[in-house]
């Protein structure tokens, strides 16, 4: 069967959105492990972008939710799916300029919802699964690694109370090391799984698959070297954030943290559960803070990244919505859409390079008096 223009367009959109992912995405797994200092910040984003791109290879189970799980694929089409990803791309560079860890899967969740509803109807939309798969993991995801690494923080300075401090600074940068290479594992288990799940819905819509197909390898393959090379670009300005922004992190912290973070986005990877990974890191560094000593957590700073969590569906949603309406009138619109999409990524990244944070900067502290994302 011929692969029409829009599904190539479409699928390259997709992987752009992989793309962007991943540099948004690098502060889950290396924010702490560069803040301690366990690893340079070169090297960090570096063995973060291979283990996500081996992740991409380990399930699909996550990919196969984002598939046929959220939206009736015989009831959307191939520029319907390409308004959602416009929305979940503009979000996440918009999030990134203002160095907040917002969620990439809530951005793309909340773009195809929204351009589905539009399109389609609200029948369009399995609410049910929508409910079960996406919004009680949103919230329950990070209230479980927060209290994991709360105790395991607790427990990690309780039982080393004793040691002299510089050895057991050694210990955990060594045990970090590992800790953040298993988050970067994890991410790409996840993560990587969401872009195969919309360019394999993409196929079926553009009725080049058979409805409940699992993604082929070539967009296994290149999901994963999509968000690998995002990761090793390394959003520094969100690594900031939630290295540097938070609280001043130790490592018995970090590890603790990032220990937090695996086991919980495994455990969901393994269930098919297409969590957000952002709000999980962020959950383990509040109960990493919490652990050590509650006071030590900058709760402004904190108080702007819930915020950004709470808008990322519906915001993504409204964005996704009113691109998948103007792309679904055909030709003309798909290109206004392109174009505009464009515009607003390029002005985005423009505007970074007036202060730009990276590896040479990135665990600089901002003034107290200037709000730490926007100091990025």
């Amino acid at each position: 069967m011929e692969i029409s223009l829009i599904v190539i367009v479409v699928v390259i959109t997709a992987l752009a959105f992989d793309f962007t992912n991943g540099f948004h995405d690098t502060a889950n797994a290396m924010a702490t492990s560069v803040a301690t200092g366990a690893l340079a910040p070169k090297v960090a984003v570096a063995v973060s972008a291979v283990l996500n791109l081996v992740g991409a290879f380990l399930s699909i189970e996550v990919a196969k939710t984002i598939s046929s799980g959220l939206v009736d694929d015989a009831k959307i089409s191939p520029t319907v799916i390409f308004g959602g990803l416009v929305g979940a791309i503009l979000w996440n560079l918009a999030t990134w300029y203002a160095g907040l860890p917002s969620s990439s899967s809530h951005a793309l969740f909340g773009g195809l919802i929204g351009a589905t509803w539009v399109a389609a109807g609200a029948d369009a939309v399995k609410f049910g699964a929508v409910v079960s798969k996406v919004l009680v993991p949103a919230v329950a995801a990070p209230i479980v690694a927060g209290l994991a690494a709360l105790a395991a923080t607790y427990f990690a300075y309780r039982i080393t109370a004793r040691t002299r401090q510089d050895v057991v600074g050694r210990g955990f940068k060594i045990g970090q090391i590992v800790s953040a290479s298993m988050v970067s594992l994890a991410h790409g288990t996840n993560d990587a799984q969401k872009t195969m799940g919309i360019i394999t819905l993409t196929l079926v819509a553009g009725g080049l698959l058979p409805s409940g197909s699992a993604p082929p390898f070539w967009v296994i393959a290149s999901a994963g070297l999509a968000i690998a090379l995002g990761t090793y670009l390394g959003g520094w300005r969100i690594i900031r954030t939630l290295g540097k922004g938070l609280y001043d992190m130790q490592t018995p912290q970090g590890f603790a943290a990032e220990t937090s973070s695996t086991a919980v986005i495994l455990v969901s990877s393994h269930l098919g559960f297409p969590l957000s990974t952002t709000q999980v890191a962020s959950g383990s560094i509040f109960g990493a803070g919490a652990g050590r000593r509650l006071a030590d957590v900058r709760w402004s700073v904190a108080g702007r990244m819930v915020i950004a969590w709470l808008l990322t569906l519906p915001a993504a949603a409204i964005v996704g919505a009113l691109a998948g309406r103007v792309a679904d009138t055909g030709t003309i619109g798909t290109i206004i859409v392109a174009l505009a999409g464009i515009a607003v990524a390029a002005g985005i990244y423009l505007a970074s390079r007036r202060a730009p944070v990276g590896a040479h900067n990135v665990n600089d502290v901002p003034s107290p008096a200037v709000p730490a994302a926007a100091s990025a």
